[in-house]
């Protein structure tokens, strides 16, 4: 069966390269294609919708707010990856806000269509629990940073997390988050996150500029985070001051 252009750009995401192409053509006729620009709203908190919604191109920002209105950044996602499955699994309303951060390109699914994709392929099905999976680890290890670190190492957490490796061994952000969006991430305040990324930079154990964020040795940080978190397995460990 010959795939068109669509069909050719669903097939390259990782969830859905098992799928039959004439499951796959009939997944991409019922899609819509929308752009969003920056800024733009994808999905609003509490919404009703329950598309799934895949990157083609450009990158979203999934976020939550407090009561008190503060936001926490839980994750960024970029071409490749999928968000709005949870509402398709269990029929709720929407459980965060997504916007987009560059100029993006999403393919939108009807929830019955993403649904038999998955259902009718279990290596999707496998795919997409493997999904669910590694974003509970990330939500598992950002409460418990929460919980038990101060912003200096929690900070340095989402950083290993977002630097990318060079041959050298070090890893590099580029570009650097701004210092508001760092702080969302991490559940602190932006002067809280200036204060540290400057402190870091005196003591040479990253790089600050404009273009980037570099980390000479991210070995030493790793450890440094590990030991604030109690070292040995088990040890409880009390939340100190922020």
């Amino acid at each position: 069966m010959t795939l068109t252009p669509e069909d050719e750009r669903l097939s390259r995401f990782p969830l859905l390269r098992e799928v039959e192409p004439r499951r796959l053509a009939e997944a991409a006729r019922q899609a819509r294609w929308r752009k969003v620009q920056p800024g733009e709203v994808v999905i609003d908190f509490d919404d009703s919708s329950d598309e799934v919604f895949l990157i083609i191109s450009g990158t979203v920002r999934v976020a939550v707010h407090s009561a008190s209105g503060q936001e926490v950044i839980l994750n960024e996602a970029g071409a490749g990856e999928i968000f709005g499955e949870m509402a398709a699994i269990d029929g709720l309303s929407r459980s965060a806000n997504v916007t987009a951060v560059h100029n993006t390109v999403l393919c939108c699914l009807p929830r019955a269509a993403f649904l038999d994709l998955v259902l009718q392929t279990p290596a999707a099905a496998l795919q997409l629990l493997r999904l669910l999976t590694g974003r509970l680890r990330l939500l598992d290890a950002r409460n418990v940073e929460l919980a038990v670190l101060p912003v200096r190492h929690r900070l340095v957490a989402e950083l290993l997390r977002l630097g990318r490796p060079r041959e050298d061994g070090q890893l590099r952000i580029s570009p650097p988050p701004a210092q508001h969006i760092l702080a969302a991430r991490i559940g602190a305040r932006r002067e809280a996150v200036s204060r540290e990324l400057s402190a870091m930079a005196r003591e040479g154990k990253a790089v600050v500029t404009r273009q980037s964020i570099l980390l000479p040795r991210p070995d030493m940080l790793r450890e440094a985070v590990r030991r604030a978190m109690g070292g040995d397995p088990g040890r409880t460990v009390k939340k100190p001051p922020v």
